[in-house]
């Protein structure tokens, strides 16, 4: 099983493949799947702003690609002086796939680190069920 640090360094070496041209404001994330797979993304930027997408989604949306739906953990790094936090979007799109108690690490590459859980980072989210099916 990939440790919380191993996670950590793989999202801090993958930000440096982010695409951004506009805010150069590299973002790595490294998710790690209930089976053991990692899936690494980065932020990509587009001259469009709202089609960005962020490290986090594009980690997660790999790994959905490829067939996983349940994660153990997620981390995230941006070279910021604290831990950088994931965007609203992000936030929601991980409620939707992580659970409640799932532990999400929140980093800097300058070291810091803060981990809290998913009802932690985004409390009372909209969920399926809020859709009244």
């Amino acid at each position: 099983m990939v440790t919380r640090d191993e996670l950590i360094q793989k999202a801090i070496d993958i930000r440096k493949r982010a695409y951004v041209p506009y805010s150069e404001f590299p973002v790595g994330a490294a998710v790690l799947t209930k089976s053991g797979e990692v899936y690494e993304g980065v932020n990509i930027e587009n001259a469009a702003y709202p089609t960005s997408c962020c490290a986090e989604r594009v980690a997660i949306f790999k790994a959905v690609a490829d067939g996983h739906y349940d994660f153990e953990t997620l981390a995230v790094t941006a070279d910021t002086d604290r831990p950088v936090p994931p965007c609203g979007s992000c936030r929601q799109v991980m409620s939707e796939f992580f659970d409640s108690n799932t532990v999400i690490h929140t980093t800097s590459v300058k070291g810091q680190i803060k981990s809290m859980t998913m009802e932690e980072l985004l409390p009372f989210s909209f969920t399926p069920e809020d859709l009244n099916k």
